[in-house]
């Protein structure tokens, strides 16, 4: 049978008909068949097609039937031929993606590239578009762009393969990362400009840059250093900064970038008035003590951004959540001064309505709750939404805390607060070394989760596997064991020890094993009492070296002590962070008392006061303060396993563990004390070329401690002067987890001294 040829390409406006074919006459279409299809089905053909069997062809019809089918974008080609009252669609199938693959790619995990090209419909089985390969060729260079490759070259290549079928493969020279030779400050008079390049986060190639990558020109980077500059001028009288332009050049070899900042710094302005104006709800004697800007004083946008804000916030605690204050400036550019005018709009009081906690996929809601101060259906109050946002930062629970308070729409007078929480790993596993010339590799672990199933409750076991102690031990503790926040506690542990393997602390060893219970009672914000009564059992032996004086206090009072030990204790905590700390402080009090038929009486005070004090936004000064003070109670001895002992880490750094204060003089074993005193001083601050990380810091210290008050007899009183060390500290959150390093020097070092320069305590998230 003859066939009447209707073919052509879609157009917005026509179908161009098959050389040789003449237009035809409409007519009633009783069959449609489907010819060159090889993955697509015949349905999916028939669902795009705008025409059925019984409808009458029409050019019209048939030009929106090749439109449509080309709208799929399946198909490379698409003709329509009659046969008598049968429409055959023939159809050429675009190719099918068999594979693609990436050839040289170092910079990037290959998986996350085929993932983001999934996202653009570019990905294996899926039908190719020579369009969507070219965005993903222009997407990877951009992206190598942003990592500072500026001299990667992508080509693409097509490979046709057999059933209809390509593979596409992205073949990679990735080059040199450029880095930044030069950056210039061009107009700067007022300020040296290394001083000023001191602020930046991008520099020059340094020691450090393969860890920062701050030698990699950002955009962002660079737009928030030019804002630090700013903020570094108009902190400093210079009101009238300005950047004129910033220029940012790559070498002809794409290896090389130079930036030049062109700046206007103008002349330095001082604050002549300060004066209130608005509605102040406030006694005006009240607000002017938030104001910290003064008269007389060099003009700092830092202060005067604090001024508004700390008197928004005093506002916001009486429950104006949008209070407005606005610092209108008056320059007087002959006298070089400027008076400000603070207009206070306090706006509606407002109240909480409804609380929602969000992101907590494994904490439970009421762990987040309970730690919150604003309460709903009750006015807002500022200064409880940021304690409730740092109490729930403290719990240690989650890696970011955020806290928004969105207005209730269609009212004036209400918002939401809604607590945002990232969660993040709990559990912790903690390995700790230390390095000696006499132990060599000391182990000691614990094993941690402080939010079991979600509920806030903490568990840990504990193990340590060095020469001298073997110790196993097991905690639980219920923060809120009843809902006014009183918590319990409960206590096992095994603990066998032998000192013979220590070579400085006198040799006995010991077996113990008890167990307790504890609570605690909140009785401030920040302040809480514990009360512990633990059993335990102790049997003390003597070995090969055990000094004579330590045989007679066995043969004297026995080895085998069982009794209860009565613990009472005070805390207070205002630190601002757990793993950054910057400010606040930490102060305990407390006290173990033993008693019993079966054991030697005694008592164990300890005091210890840490603050840190912020200097500057990046500086922080640690101090630290610890006294140990021990004896027997009535004509009891104080046990002499029960002595402090000092040197190491978490005292003097330098000293091996346990070798200060008195020393016997046959043995040259140490020999412990009844008091002990320790003292630090740290001043840390961000690793150099690091920026604004927070992963990496430094700190230089300063220990101090003694231990005392031996009951012994014969020993030289100068075993009990003061020991000094002074060093440098790391601490890393490095993507394994908590790594801390500590090289110190022994000040003072006398002879019989043993010396622990290098300590170090790494771990583990899980």
């Amino acid at each position: 049978m003859k066939r009447n040829l209707l073919a052509g390409l879609v157009s917005v406006f026509s179908v161009m008909l098959a050389s040789g074919a003449a237009a035809f006459n409409p007519f009633v279409v009783s069959d449609i068949r489907v010819e060159g299809i090889q993955r697509t089905e015949a349905g999916t053909v028939f669902s795009y097609l705008p025409v059925k069997v019984g409808d009458t062809l029409t050019d019209d019809k048939a030009a929106q039937a090749i439109k449509s089918l080309f709208g799929t974008g399946f198909f490379k080609d698409v003709r329509l031929e009659i046969e008598g009252n049968v429409l055959v669609v023939l159809i050429e199938e675009r190719p099918a993606i068999s594979s693609l693959e990436f050839v040289g790619v170092k910079a990037f995990d290959q998986e996350q590239l085929r993932k983001g090209l999934r996202e653009v419909g570019l990905s294996e089985s899926r039908i190719f578009d020579r369009s969507l390969v070219e965005r993903a060729e222009q997407e990877l260079k951009r992206q190598y762009l942003s990592k500072g490759h500026y001299a990667a070259q992508i080509t693409t290549t097509v490979t046709p393969l057999e059933r209809n079928r390509v593979g596409i493969t992205f073949a990679v020279d990735e080059g040199e990362i450029a880095k930044i030779s030069q950056i210039n400050i061009v107009g700067a008079n007022a300020f040296k400009e290394k001083d000023l390049l001191g602020q930046f986060k991008l520099t020059t190639p340094s020691w450090l840059s393969w860890y920062t990558k701050n030698d990699q020109y950002s955009k962002q980077k660079l737009s928030g250093d030019i804002e630090t500059l700013r903020s570094f001028y108009l902190d400093r009288g210079y009101i009238e900064f300005n950047v004129e332009s910033t220029q940012v050049s790559i070498s002809t070899d794409k290896q090389d970038i130079y930036i030049t900042i062109n700046i206007s710094e103008g002349d330095q302005y001082s604050v002549s008035s300060v004066k209130l104006a608005g509605e102040l709800l406030l006694s005006e004697e009240e607000l002017l003590k938030l104001v910290t800007i003064k008269p007389g004083e060099l003009f700092s946008r830092e202060l005067v951004t604090g001024t508004t804000k700390a008197i928004s916030e005093r506002l916001s605690n009486d429950g104006y959540a949008f209070a407005n204050v606005n610092a209108a400036p008056e320059i007087d550019k002959e006298k070089k001064q400027v008076a400000f005018t603070l207009f206070v709009d306090p706006g509606r009081r407002v109240y909480v309505r409804r609380i929602q906690v969000q992101g907590n996929t494994r904490t439970r809601d009421e762990v987040v709750r309970r730690e919150l101060r604003q309460m709903e259906a009750g006015w807002y109050d500022g200064a409880k939404i940021n304690k409730s946002r740092a109490r729930v930062d403290k719990l240690g629970y989650f890696d970011e805390v955020t806290v928004e308070t969105p207005a209730v729409p269609g009212t004036t007078d209400q918002v939401d607060l809604n607590v945002n929480v990232k969660e993040k790993a709990t559990g912790n596993m903690m390995l700790g070394a230390g390095l000696s010339s006499t132990e060599g590799l000391v182990l000691s672990g614990s094993i941690q989760q402080q939010n079991l199933f979600g509920s806030g409750k903490h568990v840990a076991v504990g193990f340590n596997t060095s020469k001298i102690n073997t110790l196993y031990s097991f905690s639980y503790t219920d923060p809120y064991h009843t809902v006014d926040g009183v918590s319990r506690g409960f206590d096992m542990y095994y603990k066998d020890t032998d000192t013979a393997e220590l070579n400085t602390i006198a040799t006995y060893a010991t077996k113990s094993y008890g167990g307790g219970v504890r609570y605690g009672f909140p009785i401030g914000e920040d302040n809480r009492i514990n009360f512990g009564l633990a059993f335990d059992s102790t049997e003390v032996k003597e070995t090969t070296n055990t000094p004579l004086r330590y045989k007679a206090f066995l043969a004297e009072y026995g080895t085998d002590y069982t009794g209860a030990i009565l613990s009472v204790g005070w805390g207070k905590d205002t630190l601002d962070s757990r793993i950054y700390p910057m400010q606040g402080y930490v102060a305990t009090a407390g006290t173990e008392l033993a008693m019993g038929t079966d054991t030697l009486g005694y008592y164990r005070a300890n005091l210890k006061y840490q603050q840190y004090f912020p200097i500057g936004r990046e500086y922080a000064l640690m101090i630290n303060g610890e006294l140990g003070w021990a004896d027997g109670i009535g004509d009891d001895p104080l046990p002499f396993w029960k002595y402090y002992y000092a040197g190491g880490v978490g005292s003097v750094r330098g000293y091996k563990a346990g070798s200060l204060g008195p020393i016997d003089p046959l043995t040259e074993d140490r020999l412990g004390g009844k008091h002990r005193l320790i003292t630090n001083a740290e001043f840390l601050f961000p690793m150099p070329g690091s920026g604004l990380d927070k992963s990496l810091r430094l700190g230089v210290f300063m220990d101090a401690g003694k231990v005392w008050g031996a009951d012994y007899g014969l020993y030289n009183p100068a075993d009990e002067d003061m020991r000094y060390s002074a060093g440098l500290s790391l601490a890393w959150s490095s993507p394994l987890g908590p790594l801390k390093f500590s090289l110190a020097q022994p000040l003072n070092e006398k002879s019989g001294d043993d010396i622990q320069r290098l300590q170090f305590q790494m771990g583990t998230t899980f």
